[in-house]
Parts: structure tokens; sequence; C-alpha cells
């Protein structure tokens, strides 16, 4: 193999989250067995695979200065005889990635071979900040329902219409868990608040912190949601991630959410 040039941290991510994947990617015992084949380090292997593998690849480049091992280790987990008995596995897995490696101008071939093709690079700048943003938040694992709304079409300005988009499928899922049909601070006051008892509840409520805590999230949301209710105005990439990340805390938070009720 000649030597290739080093993947950004952004390809590298990427990657990472083709082969990672939460769902259908590998395991966490493939991913030791990977990196023990192409005898790369391992350097932390107790944390999320995502993580893991990012870590094991980022550090290996970064020590030989270029992509020839990352490389190695994607042809290695993409070698057709791991698929003999799960074909559509092994072509959704191909088709990922060659999206991911089209940017460099590689792409895998069917039979397990890495061959040169014209870059894809030349996208819009919407496009760019969609692959810079999903980096980051894979990074940060963040909830799935947010890493849906990083699209280029959202992110063809700048944050704001991610942010908005994200914000919004709270209230879809405080809807979806409550059966509510309000928008607003006032879905947020019925689903949560404690002058009638609360819809759906954070905790136990069983002690004044976690009542407390009870509030503390709900005000979280209801001021969250309050805020991405007013014009769109221009939001930077930085901020941009902050509120995602936020926004994916509280997706967290709901998805954990019990209902202590029936709907109205």
């Amino acid at each position: 193999m000649p030597i290739l040039p080093s993947f950004s941290d952004s390809q590298l991510a990427a990657i990472c989250d083709v082969l990672a994947d939460p769902n259908d990617g590998l395991s966490g015992a493939e991913i030791g067995a990977l990196l023990r084949e192409k005898n790369l380090a391992d350097p932390y292997p107790a944390v999320l695979k995502r993580h893991r593998l990012y870590e094991a690849l980022r550090q290996q480049q970064d020590l030989d200065g270029c992509g020839n091992n990352v490389a190695a280790l994607v042809l290695a987990a993409l070698g057709p005889a791991r698929y003999s008995d799960n074909q559509p596995l092994f072509t959704r897995r191909l088709e990922r990635l060659n999206a991911v490696l089209g940017i460099d101008g590689y792409q895998i071939s069917p039979d397990g071979r890495l061959k040169v093709v014209p870059s894809t690079r030349k996208s819009s700048a919407g496009q760019e900040r969609a692959r810079r943003l999903r980096a980051e938040l894979t990074r940060r694992s963040v909830h799935p329902a947010v890493l849906r709304c990083c699209t280029p079409e959202l992110l063809a300005e700048h944050g704001y219409p991610a942010v908005y988009e994200a914000v919004h499928s709270l209230e879809e899922k405080i809807r979806e868990k409550s059966g509510l049909n309000l928008e607003g601070p006032e879905l947020v006051e019925s689903a949560f608040g404690l002058r009638i008892g609360p819809l759906l509840a954070f905790n136990t409520l069983l002690s004044e912190a976690e009542r407390a805590e009870h509030l503390a999230v709900s005000a979280l949301l209801k001021n969250l949601i309050a805020t991405f209710k007013a014009p769109a105005w221009v939001l930077p990439e930085a901020d941009a991630l902050d509120l995602l990340t936020l926004t994916s805390m509280l997706h967290r938070r709901l998805d954990q959410a019990v209902l202590t009720k029936p709907g109205g």
C-alpha cells in the first residue's frame, strides 16, 4: 500500500461512527480483536466503543504520520470473508464507509480492496459544517435524536436551524410520552408541573432533593423551548455545539422520565 495522507479528526470520527455504530457496528470484543490483529495499541479498552476505536486510530496515526494503519484496520473490518453469512450488513457498512472515504478520494471495492477515486470533497459550506459538528457531537456521545438534526440542509448558513429542530424534537418526545397536545412552556408545565402533581416525573419525588432536581430539569426544558420559539438569529458553531449537547442531556432525561398517571 502506498503512503496515505493522514485522515482528519472529523474523518476518523466518521469512520468510527460507522464501524462502532451502537446498533449494527462492531462489538467491543470485535474491536479489540481487530486492534490486536493489526498490532495496534488499545489505550482505552474500557470506554465507549466509538471513543475506544477513535483514540486507538488517532494515536496510531499521530505516531505513524500517515493514514496507512487506519486504512489497514478499515479494510480488515470490511473483509468480505467476515460477512459470508450476513451480506446485508456488509453492504450497509460498505456504503456508509465509502461515503466517508470518498471525501478523501478513496473507495473500498466489494472484494475488499482500497482504490483511488475522484474526491467528493467539493461540497457546500453546510456539508462541511455538518461533518464537523457531527464528528464533535459523536465524540461527545450525544443522543441520536440530536444527531439527526445536524444535516447539511439545516446547517447551510449557521447553527440556529439545527438547534431549533433539536429543541423541537424535545417537545415531540414530551407529547409522545404524555399524550398532551400542547406546545412550548405550557406543554412542559402541564407535563412536569408540581402544582397539581406531574404527569411525567424525572425521579421518585420522594425527597426534597429529588423534587429540586425535577424542578431544575423542568426549568431547563421550559426555558430552552421558550428560547427557541423566538425568531432565528445567527448562532456560532461553538454555541450550537453547547446547545446541542444540552439538548442531548435533556433527551436522555426524557427517555428516563416515568408516566405517573394517564395522559390528558
